[in-house]
């Protein structure tokens, strides 16, 4: 068993927020329930390293791979993934990390191999069926908030679902921070009427313009977005959609999200 896969630290921040299992006292005797602790290794597992679940085996991460997808669907339906990711924020607030003066937002298109909820055919892949990753980030790189759609939708769509997807940042005195100051984002955003919705919520659009000579000064910037759609690639599971139920792949990502945001919590210590 690896123990390595989820180590002290995360673990003592997702136990709170897990569902409590019903009891057990009056109910006939059998196998007792599985660890949550080693179903999330076999869920970070299978993030990483892309194995398929009826591989992951008891010796690798302490559970089968098909216990695990059930705690991931029970989590995801929970809610535990989004709370985790609030927390993770609150804690980069309160230690200086996060920065949301300025945000940076972008979309990336992944194959979905076998179909299911938001999936469409993209321009990009000659029609074979896709989603897209929709990612908002702080000026550090640091994930804000995710959605995915359909590979058939357009990025711009999105905008205002990102800002919305933010959740209240806590982690300092005072009301909770849900929104940029100023909004960075690509040619794939240039629409006057949504300059104009960011604009009434008090948000600057640095949006670059179709049809003018690349060297605006925008990604100097907007890079970070990129930079963190990379990072998220590294965990393999992300790179090509294989699970026909959205919200279960939707899940994924923000638990890849999360240990992004763990990774810059660990490393400023």
């Amino acid at each position: 068993m690896s123990d390595d896969l989820v180590p002290d630290d995360p673990w003592e921040r997702v136990a709170p927020l897990l569902p409590q299992r019903p009891s057990r006292r009056h109910r006939c005797p059998g196998r007792p329930p599985a660890d949550d602790l080693a179903a999330l290794r076999g869920i970070v597992h299978v993030l990483c390293k892309s194995a398929s679940w009826r591989d992951v085996t008891a010796e690798r991460t302490g559970r089968s791979g098909i216990t695990a997808w059930r705690r991931l669907r029970d989590w995801t339906e929970a809610g535990v993934r989004p709370r985790l990711h609030e927390v993770l924020l609150a804690e980069l607030r309160a230690a200086g990390l996060l920065e949301m003066d300025d945000a940076a937002v972008d979309g990336l298109h992944v194959r979905a191999l076998k179909g299911g909820a938001d999936t469409g055919p993209p321009p990009v892949d000659r029609g074979r069926p896709g989603s897209k990753h929709h990612l908002i980030v702080d000026r550090h790189g640091t994930p804000l908030a995710v959605t995915l759609t359909g590979g058939n939708r357009h990025d711009v769509t999105q905008l205002l679902p990102l800002l919305d997807a933010i959740p209240p940042i806590r982690g300092l005195r005072g009301r909770p921070r849900r929104r940029p100051r100023r909004l960075f984002a690509d040619r794939g955003y240039d629409h006057d009427e949504y300059r104009r919705f960011l604009r009434r919520r008090g948000i600057t659009p640095k949006i670059a313009r179709r049809g003018v000579a690349h060297g605006s000064g925008l990604g100097k910037t907007r890079w970070v977005v990129e930079r963190t759609f990379a990072r998220l690639h590294r965990f393999k599971r992300l790179r090509t959609r294989y699970e026909m139920r959205a919200d279960l792949h939707l899940g994924l990502f923000q638990l890849a999200c999360s240990i992004i945001c763990l990774g810059k919590l660990r490393t400023s210590f």
